[in-house]
């Protein structure tokens, strides 16, 4: 069983009347309702306003995959915390950062950049499926049409990635990295650049398979999972 936390700001949800229509219960909420149908997921969800920003030691600890969304508190979020939840991902826990996320603490620690980059109001948008054969496209059409969709472009200043696995092309000609993966220590590290909080992204069923794929893709393997359990010591060498 793979244990995924949603970690959402919950802010947009609560103080904008566009986004509380979209998304009632918080986007957090409607990304746990899709994974909760999957028979080898089981989901938590965290938000900003929680003691520790829900994010716990023992929450880590009992986490595999992180899913973190995130806009308008990014600096709300305490240093150690963020600190605390990169070192997990070096240890081996996977991590994914949703659309504006990609300017949180964590992913800024961890990809050591900026990640900056281009945007501004909707667009349609094209994802270009440019890795047919990682684990994350498996299911996937060759490219999914996005109606609307705020428009983030390059220059996206983070490090080259391992893998591409979607680019996106918008109708104003812009192109852009979408979905993206790392790894860091013995974590993977998925960006999914879908998912501005105005438009139903989260319902696309297609958007909705990329996150289901990335869950599995970046869960940690059998063999850090005691490791996760633990510390960050590391094991003996055997003789």
């Amino acid at each position: 069983m793979i244990k995924v936390t949603v970690w959402n700001e919950f802010l947009h949800e609560r103080k904008g009347e566009v986004v509380k229509k979209v998304y009632p219960e918080g986007i957090h909420a409607q990304i746990k309702s899709f994974l909760d149908t999957e028979e080898d997921i089981t989901v938590r969800t965290a938000t900003l306003d929680e003691p520790e920003c829900g994010l716990t030691e023992e929450v880590l600890n009992d986490t595999d995959v992180l899913i973190w969304w995130a806009h308008m508190a990014h600096e709300k979020v305490p240093d150690e915390i963020a600190r605390r939840v990169a070192d997990r991902v070096l240890m081996g826990m996977g991590m994914i950062f949703l659309h504006s996320a990609h300017y949180s603490k964590p992913m800024k620690i961890l990809l050591g950049t900026t990640c900056s980059l281009a945007w501004r109001d909707g667009s349609r948008e094209r994802l270009w499926c440019t890795a047919p054969t990682h684990p994350i496209a498996q299911g996937l059409p060759l490219y999914i049409d996005i109606e609307r969709e705020e428009m983030y472009g390059e220059f996206f200043d983070v490090p080259k990635p391992d893998d591409v696995v979607f680019t996106g092309w918008y109708n104003t000609g812009e192109v852009f990295r979408s979905v993206i993966t790392y790894v860091r220590g013995h974590g993977k590290i998925v960006y999914i650049q879908p998912g501005h909080e105005t438009n139903p992204i989260y319902y696309n069923p297609y958007i909705q398979k990329i996150i289901k794929n990335a869950v599995r893709f970046a869960a940690p393997c059998e063999n850090l999972r005691d490791t996760l359990e633990c510390s960050n010591e590391p094991a003996p060498l055997e003789k």
